[in-house]
């Protein structure tokens, strides 16, 4: 079994009986092998599934008393799917409140009611941690680096999700099955979404334009819907981790974009299987924009098991200079660009290095690209 490197993180943190662990991410990453994982001794523990509604009854409505004589017998209780459970902010809190010496986990496939009712009722009660996709790093713990070099190619056409990285013959049939019966479950569910077809065309529309800078009016051209409903889709969409936006890096106006955004998908299988691209990257025409995806969201995850509060942007001037990455971490900037040509060449803009002079540089390609996602 491939360990996730969110593991030690949250077995320490299960020390803390005072807080819920929270473990959010898109479905079919493994957030239940995980919650089987973290079972290991700790001898009687109750394991309730929302997706059932007998389980998820048993958490809807519940007052402090009804609480404790739940979960005061056990160990460990780990409530899976919870964003099936009603006003489970609120239960969430008063579990809190409890202090009792069980160890509760939660896990959730939406950060929409979930997340945002925890967040709202049970502030200072929770550890919250995302689960992703399978990690480059994971995968080269778990066989070796020269292995998964050797792979890179279809690491990058079909994904890292469980199913495709244990099953890589059928990886086709999987990231369909996945894209067809998962994706859009939770963003179709949600009250606001009033026209399913718009948010399927608009995830299509955004995988074609993965590494370019997103124009609302241009989306919501594409699409039929005003500006607004886009922007409130793709929020729905990072909400449900299908894709999450970064922002242009502005501190001089003068010479800098200020508004733009990108958007990336958290897999590139799903981006793929999206607009059913599978393609060998050697056929590829948009293949550096693969890559880019590739990076960026391995950066995304490498840095959220690393605990790096690390800010991320890219940058554009006026004039057109672009550094596809930026990220600031304690005030030391570094700017990135990711070429899939390893004997591709780039330097820092003139412009960036004028306004951020203490920035460093680095071109990440398929030779060098280790010590940047790990």
């Amino acid at each position: 079994m491939i360990t996730r490197q969110i593991e030690p993180l949250v077995r320490a943190d299960l020390q803390d009986y005072k807080r819920v662990v929270l473990i959010l991410g898109p479905r079919q990453v493994g957030k239940t092998t995980l919650l089987e994982t973290m079972r290991e001794g700790w001898g009687r523990v109750k394991v309730l599934n929302c997706e059932s509604l007998e389980d998820a009854a048993l958490l809807e409505d519940r007052n402090t008393r009804d609480l404790r004589a739940l979960l005061e017998s056990y160990d460990m209780v780990q409530i899976d799917e919870a964003q099936k459970v009603k006003d489970i902010g609120l239960t969430v809190k008063r579990i809190g409140d409890l202090k009792l010496p069980t160890r509760v986990m939660v896990t959730g496939s939406s950060a929409l009611e979930l997340a945002e009712g925890i967040y709202d009722t049970a502030v200072g009660r929770v550890w919250k941690y995302t689960l992703y996709p399978f990690s480059l790093a994971e995968l080269a713990a778990h066989t070796n680096q020269l292995e998964e070099q050797q792979l890179l190619s279809q690491r990058m056409v079909y994904g890292l999700y469980p199913d495709v990285v244990n099953d890589y013959a059928r990886a086709k049939e999987n990231l369909s099955y996945l894209v067809n019966n998962f994706l859009y479950r939770d963003a179709l569910a949600y009250r606001g979404v009033k026209k399913p077809e718009v948010l399927k065309n608009l995830v299509q529309a955004l995988a074609y334009q993965v590494g370019s800078e997103v124009s609302y009016n241009e989306l919501g051209k594409m699409v039929g819907v005003d500006k607004a409903t886009v922007e409130n889709y793709i929020s729905l969409l990072e909400k449900c981790f299908i894709v999450f936006r970064i922002n242009t890096l502005s501190r001089n106006p003068r010479n800098e974009i200020r508004r733009g955004k990108k958007v990336y998908f958290y897999d590139n299988g799903v981006r793929n299987a999206v607009i059913n691209a599978f393609a060998p990257p050697a056929l590829r025409s948009d293949v550096g924009a693969l890559w880019e995806n590739l990076m960026v969201s391995e950066r995304v995850k490498r840095n959220a098991y690393c605990r790096s509060y690390a800010n991320i942007y890219f940058w554009r001037s006026t004039s057109q200079s672009e550094v596809d990455l930026v990220e600031e971490c304690d005030g030391v900037m570094h700017a990135y660009e990711f070429k899939w040509n390893a004997k591709a060449r780039a330097k820092m803009p003139q412009a960036f290095q004028n306004n951020y002079p203490n920035a460093t540089f680095e071109v990440i390609n398929p030779e060098n690209y280790w010590d940047f996602v790990r």
